[in-house]
C-alpha cells in the first residue's frame, strides 16, 4: 500500500506571494481542481494528506525510502487504487531535477508512489528554462516544499563535457548544448585534488541547487520565506544509496 508512515504534523499550505499566479491557475491550491466557483461547491480535498509536509519532512520521508531502497525492502504500492485518487488533483511532497540516465529512476530510488514525486529529467541535471517554470509551477500551484537535485556517480553527460573541455572532443547534433550547460562546473574542478568526475558531478549538483535557489521571482520567494528548500545529492549506481552534501 501507499506509505503513510510519516507522522509528522501536516504544515499549513505555503503562502506564497504570487496571488495573481494561484489564481490564473485556476484557484488550485496544491495543485486539487476545483469546481465552478460560481456554483459555490466545495474544493476537493488533497488525495495525498500525508504529502502535506515541512521542508525538512519531506527529505526525511525521501532519504527513509532510500533506506528501504538500498536494503531492497521497499513497501507495496497500490497502483491501481493510486490511480483513482490522483484523477482529480495532485500533491506531490518533493520535487526531483535528475539525470536522464536509465539506471537513475527517482521513484524507485526513493521508494515512492504515485502522486509523490514532481520530476524533470535532462541529462546531467542541470535547470534550465522549462525545468525552472516546472518547479515554479509545482511550488506556486502545488505546494512543493522541497526539491532536490539528484546528480549521480559516472555521468556520461558529465565526463563527454570533461572530454570536450580537456581534449577538445565534439560531439553531434544537440549534444553541445548539454556540454555548454555543464561547462561551467568542469572548469571550476580542473586544478581541484581528488577524481575529476566525482568531482565535476558534485560540482555541478552545486551549482544548479544554486541557480533553483536564486530562480526569481517564486523560487527565491519560497526559498527565503523558509517553505522551500533546495538541496542536492548524488546517487551511487554501486549501492544505490543517495548522498545529501547541500
Amino acid at each position: 500500500m501507499c506509505d503513510h508512515h510519516n507522522s509528522s504534523t501536516p504544515d499549513p499550505t505555503p503562502d506564497f506571494p504570487r496571488r495573481n499566479f494561484l489564481k490564473l491557475a485556476g484557484a488550485a491550491a496544491l495543485g486539487l481542481v476545483f469546481a465552478d466557483r460560481v456554483s459555490g461547491a466545495q474544493p476537493l480535498a488533497p488525495p495525498k494528506p500525508h504529502n502535506i509536509l515541512s521542508p525538512d519532512a519531506a527529505l526525511d520521508r525521501l532519504m527513509k525510502g532510500n533506506e528501504r531502497y538500498v536494503k531492497g525492502s521497499a513497501l507495496r504500492h497500490d497502483f491501481v487504487a493510486e490511480r483513482q485518487a490522483l484523477v482529480l488533483g495532485q500533491n506531490p511532497y518533493a520535487g526531483i531535477l535528475s539525470c536522464a540516465d536509465s539506471r537513475v529512476a527517482p521513484e524507485f530510488a526513493f521508494d515512492t508512489g504515485r502522486g509523490d514525486l514532481f520530476v524533470c529529467r535532462v541529462a546531467g541535471n542541470f535547470a534550465e528554462a522549462s525545468s525552472i517554470a516546472s518547479f515554479e509551477y509545482g511550488v506556486a500551484v502545488l505546494g512543493l516544499p522541497f526539491i532536490l537535485v539528484l546528480g549521480h556517480s559516472s555521468c556520461g553527460a558529465v565526463d563527454s563535457t570533461i572530454k570536450a573541455v580537456k581534449d577538445g572532443t565534439q560531439f553531434p547534433g544537440h549534444i553541445p548544448s548539454l556540454i555548454k550547460a555543464i561547462r561551467p562546473a568542469v572548469k571550476a574542478v580542473l586544478d581541484r585534488p581528488g577524481n575529476l568526475l566525482d568531482n565535476a558531478v558534485k560540482q555541478n549538483v552545486l551549482d544548479n541547487v544554486e541557480a533553483l535557489k536564486r530562480a526569481s521571482p517564486i523560487l527565491d520567494a519560497g526559498v527565503k520565506k523558509k517553505t522551500l528548500r533546495v538541496a542536492g545529492g548524488v546517487y551511487d549506481l554501486h549501492t544505490g544509496r543517495v548522498e545529501i552534501f547541500a
